[in-house]
């Protein structure tokens, strides 16, 4: 059986549902709660490295003295080919380490089920060739890339945040959404918050609700093809 490094960056970013899609086909996860402390490998000696999201910049090791080893670790493993997945802040951390920008507060925040464009240079991409044009995925952040690595390819976009996929090397994807996170994830969160961002939680859950047996059939298959590049590593 496949391994796969999973760090994780709070308490609540567990790998969710994409960790449970993994394992259904053949990748065992080794989850690290690098938020409580727990160390990391410093070399990577699994089949392939998962990068959770959370609430920090990927340079931000004041607040998350982790992120430092943890880009350490993505670095050698982009450098040797180990397959990468970074999510939301694990993207933002991906595009850093490879060379690309990241920006605090940056643009307007996308939060709940939001629409995504493939783009046509997805078109013989591993995990995203052949996805449907336009799918939903959940958001909840107010960071954002601001500039691809260079020689990055640039999968897929949203109206308001347009770097939300793409691929450094051939073996290492970032995206800005959580593939693993569905309506439950948007019935969780503080109904306070939102309505002081100006947002209605009831219709984020009841359009997240909607959305999600479309959206779930895609990064279902996207979780199957990443477990497939991780076992051919």
């Amino acid at each position: 059986m496949s391994r796969l490094l999973v760090v994780q960056n709070h308490r609540g970013g567990g790998p969710g549902r994409f960790g449970d899609w993994l394992r259904a086909d053949g990748v065992s996860t080794d989850v690290v709660h690098a938020y409580a402390g727990a160390p990391l490998p410093r070399r990577p000696g699994h089949d392939g490295v998962l990068v959770l999201g959370g609430g920090y910049l990927p340079d931000d090791d004041v607040r998350a003295p982790w992120l430092a080893p943890t880009r350490a670790l993505v670095a050698r493993a982009v450098e040797r080919g180990v397959p990468v997945f970074g999510i939301c802040l694990g993207g933002q951390l991906l595009a850093r380490v490879a060379g690309g920008t990241v920006r605090g507060e940056h643009g307007e925040p996308e939060m709940g089920s939001t629409p995504l464009m493939l783009r046509p240079e997805a078109g013989d991409d591993p995990l995203f060739r052949g996805l449907p044009e336009r799918v939903t995925a959940v958001e909840h952040h107010v960071d954002a890339v601001t500039a691809l690595p260079p020689g990055a390819t640039w999968l897929m976009a949203s109206e308001r945040c347009p770097y939300q996929a793409f691929r450094v090397g051939e073996r290492a994807w970032g995206v800005q959404f959580h593939p693993e996170a569905g309506a439950d994830r948007v019935r969780s969160w503080d109904a306070g918050r939102l309505r002081a961002r100006g947002l209605d939680p009831v219709e984020l859950s009841r359009r997240a609700e909607l959305d999600e047996p479309a959206a779930e059939a895609v990064w279902r298959e996207v979780a199957r093809r990443f477990a497939a590049v991780v076992a051919g590593s």
